[in-house]
């Protein structure tokens, strides 16, 4: 089932802005569990996010990250643990949150049968703005996310990245100091979510505290502050991208084979140049080296004496990637963008 914006039942809207942050983290999780029947589909999750920062969240798909975030905006009851946001007992007082938060899911959830602005409005009014102010918010977020000549344009005649951007000002209506966002960018274009991480990283900088999950892990590399990474309902590493990136290991040699058939000989030739086996896959075979100076030349060396043909051979560092295949023993799963009816 999609994720919605969060909206409160009416309530001030700038309730949350007058309130002087609270000590501590933005968000601060201990413990979290929540289970299906015997499922455990969230097992014991810990976690911190500094204010104005973002945490990126990682996993496979099924690995828990949606439950995490719909315990953290309300839509579900945990059954055991800490929910901290913004000072607010997520737990205990749920209706005191939403009025702290603004979440964005996978899919745009907008009303195609109004226009852009008539979406923001009643998102206003629906936080209990009066409609003159709703009005000026609505007209504010559209020019902020470049919307502004679409604002009386029917929202099913928008494309797809427009929607997103349009979901995510609604989101966004009440100046929530806490944001969620729950794979905002599945199946949009590269144009238009490198636009909507241009978006992100303004919020940000402008205090936003951001919880982002994600499938596309160039984008937590480029957004995140700290990542964590769940799997089976548990957190099973955290750390700023270059810490966990370190923690794979130093820099990797690739080497394409002409011919996959003599990986056996490019392994044994190449074994000596690092402490763990080199490994192949289809034409590659990629090991770990201690050092990169006079690495390549010795693989050459020691390739063209085993008589193993070589089209392409170079030195890089470990990506999230390579994170995420050797925490999980999985790669990443993600869907392919989609192509967008109507230009953003």
């Amino acid at each position: 089932m999609p994720i919605t914006t969060t909206i409160p039942d009416a309530v001030p809207v700038d309730t949350a802005q007058k309130r002087p942050p609270g000590p501590g983290p933005a968000i601060k999780v201990s413990g979290l569990v929540k289970t299906y029947g015997d499922v455990r589909a969230v097992d014991g999750v810990d976690f911190e996010v500094t204010a104005g920062t973002v945490l990126g969240l990682l996993g496979p798909n099924g690995a828990g990250k949606t439950t995490v975030v719909r315990v953290l905006t309300t839509l579900l009851k945990a059954d055991a643990g800490e929910v901290v946001v913004d000072g607010i007992d997520a737990i205990g007082d749920p209706t005191r949150l939403r009025e702290h938060i603004g979440l964005a899911g996978q899919y745009a959830s907008v009303d195609e049968s109004l226009t852009g602005l008539e979406n923001l409005v009643m998102v206003g009014r629906l936080y209990g703005m009066k409609r003159k102010r709703a009005k000026e918010r609505g007209k504010e977020l559209l020019a902020d996310f470049d919307l502004s000549d679409a604002s009386d344009r029917m929202v099913k005649k928008y494309s797809g990245g427009m929607r997103r951007r349009l979901d995510l000002a609604a989101a966004l209506v009440a100046k929530p100091p806490v944001l969620f966002l729950d794979e905002p960018t599945t199946g949009l274009d590269p144009r238009s979510r490198l636009d909507l991480w241009a978006m992100i990283e303004q919020l940000v900088a402008d205090g936003t505290t951001v919880l982002l999950t994600t499938q596309y892990l160039d984008e937590a590399d480029r957004l995140a502050d700290d990542i964590a990474v769940i799997d089976h309902g548990k957190v099973i590493a955290q750390g700023t991208p270059a810490e966990l990136k370190n923690q794979v290991g130093g820099e990797r040699l690739e080497v394409t084979l002409d011919d996959p058939a003599q990986a056996p000989q490019a392994i044994e030739a190449l074994r000596a140049l690092c402490a763990e086996d080199p490994v192949a896959e289809g034409t590659t075979v990629t090991l770990a080296v201690t050092q990169r100076k006079g690495t390549i030349v010795q693989a050459v060396t020691r390739l063209n004496d085993a008589g193993v043909g070589v089209s392409d051979i170079g030195v890089r560092t470990p990506t999230m990637d390579d994170v995420f295949l050797s925490l999980t023993g999985r790669a990443v799963e993600t869907e392919e963008p989609v192509e967008q009816e109507e230009a953003a």
